[in-house]
């Protein structure tokens, strides 16, 4: 098995997600014991949350590259990064590194593409629903996306970095994303993608009105792809 180098602590939850996906996918196309072999570096998201200024993604974007050093350094021979909003500044970290980086949306874009979806809803932090850098690599996969609604984004937002990444999971929030799921399906979409790595601890992929890509599990996927090939 190959080595990957995670960056991780995006927040601590996702990266334990990560962690346990990769480790089950590996598990059931080896044997029962086997274990993934990770480099992982668990980044204080402190000063990464929330981040807006130009300033603060320049001093964002120098840490992820010095982690991506390290994890290479250390013998990883591709790498992911564990947060969807981290992505806005994957050309930077990748450019910084020899090993291949696994880009999120495009593993997502490209599932979406082979099972015909034409049609979904995004749903992300702030920066992942308003900005281009997520929203344009699905978009290069033929899919269309609902315009957001900006009292949603507020809502959502607040979930993720108030509740969930701090590994709070509350029922209010489960009622919150199903009658959003509801509405965005009425509203044309085919599918719904989780474009934030901690979605899955309220919205149950697998029991839903509309299909829903987990950003995190198909990120797993392929990762375990790269291991195992």
């Amino acid at each position: 098995m190959r080595k990957l180098g995670l960056i991780g602590g995006m927040s601590w939850v996702s990266t334990r997600t990560y962690y346990e996906h990769i480790n089950r996918l590996v598990q059931a196309r080896t044997t029962k014991l086997a274990s993934a072999p990770l480099l992982i570096e668990s980044l204080d998201f402190t000063d990464l949350a929330r981040i807006s200024t130009p300033e603060q993604w320049n001093a964002a974007t120098d840490v992820l590259i010095a982690s991506a050093r390290r994890l290479e350094a250390a013998g990883a021979t591709a790498l992911i990064i564990g947060a969807n909003s981290m992505h806005k500044i994957y050309d930077k970290v990748a450019a910084s590194v020899a090993v291949p980086v696994i880009h999120i949306a495009d593993c997502v874009g490209t599932r979406m593409e082979r099972d015909g979806i034409t049609s979904a809803a995004l749903i992300g932090t702030r920066n992942v629903m308003l900005e281009s850098f997520y929203r344009q690599r699905l978009i290069a996969h033929g899919v269309t996306l609902l315009a957001p609604v900006m009292d949603n984004v507020a809502e959502i937002d607040r979930i993720i970095y108030d509740e969930l990444m701090q590994g709070s999971a509350t029922r209010a929030a489960e009622r919150t994303f199903k009658t959003l799921i509801t509405v965005m399906g009425q509203a044309g979409a085919q599918a719904v993608v989780l474009g934030c790595t901690e979605l899955e601890m309220v919205i149950d992929v697998d029991a839903n009105v509309l299909p829903i890509y987990d950003g995190t599990e198909i990120h797993a996927q392929a990762a375990v792809d790269w291991i195992l090939s």
